[in-house]
């Protein structure tokens, strides 16, 4: 009944950072429905704790530019994009992002608005509200972070057309592996990491592809989309269960 345990006590491969592989996955199903060629993006993750230092981590091995990143001191800008596995070191050594060499220190608040096409908040709730939402230059906003937008700013988004990937489909690969680690448990069985990998790939991109059908057919946005899907889910279930 406990998931996101150690290897050695039952728990699964991949775990530690699916929450970030998660949500990648979901962005590059995103591109591909905006045309947006990877080599033409720059990236700006706010939050450098274990689902953003993992985001920028896979990302860049990707060969994603990331121009800026940030944690709790502040954070650090680069037009020409950070070196990531640097930025690690440089944090690991010092505590935090900022001063890292070769960039510039800017405030949490400036990554926020600075000029890229995927915005992604991974730190604190409610950082994207109505006083900021309108400086945001970004063209995805893919919510890794839990509640990062408010609905004030949701509303902002969609005004200017800007695609805001909800934290309900975007950050949900950490919770995809703590089921398949309670699948585990239950049958004794434990995965090579290459099967978890595929599984997750799997489930993220059919959630991502029927969520954005529903935008595609009734006009609205992907949270209102999944939200939707959920609760038709949840009432299909009910029916054949005979409570409804």
């Amino acid at each position: 009944m406990v998931t996101g345990k150690p290897l050695e006590l039952g728990g699964s491969r991949a775990r530690s950072y699916s929450t970030s592989l998660g949500g990648i996955h979901i962005l590059e199903e995103a591109l591909q429905k905006k045309r947006m060629d990877k080599s033409g993006v720059r990236i700006a993750i706010q939050g450098f704790g274990n689902v953003g230092e993992n985001g920028a981590r896979i990302l860049h091995k990707r060969g994603y530019k990331i121009t800026a990143v940030s944690d709790s001191k502040g954070g650090i800008h680069s037009d020409e994009g950070l070196d990531i596995p640097g930025v690690m070191q440089h944090k690991s050594n010092t505590g935090s992002v900022v001063d890292f060499p070769g960039s510039t220190n800017i405030t949490n608040e400036e990554l926020l608005s600075s000029d890229c096409e995927i915005l992604i908040p991974a730190a604190l709730s409610e950082q994207l509200h109505k006083d900021n939402a309108g400086n945001v230059k970004a063209k995805i906003i893919l919510e890794l972070a839990n509640a990062p937008t408010t609905i004030d700013a949701d509303e902002i988004f969609s005004r200017n057309k800007i695609m805001l990937i909800p934290d309900i489909l975007a950050n949900a690969g950490g919770v995809v592996v703590s089921y398949f680690e309670w699948i585990q448990n239950l049958n004794n069985d434990y995965w090579e990491e290459k099967k978890v990998l595929e599984r997750l790939n799997s489930i993220m991109t059919a959630a991502f592809n029927d969520v954005h059908a529903i935008c595609q057919e009734e006009n609205r946005g992907l949270r209102k989309a999944a939200y939707q899907l959920a609760v038709k889910r949840i009432l299909h279930s009910e029916r054949l269960r005979g409570n409804l």
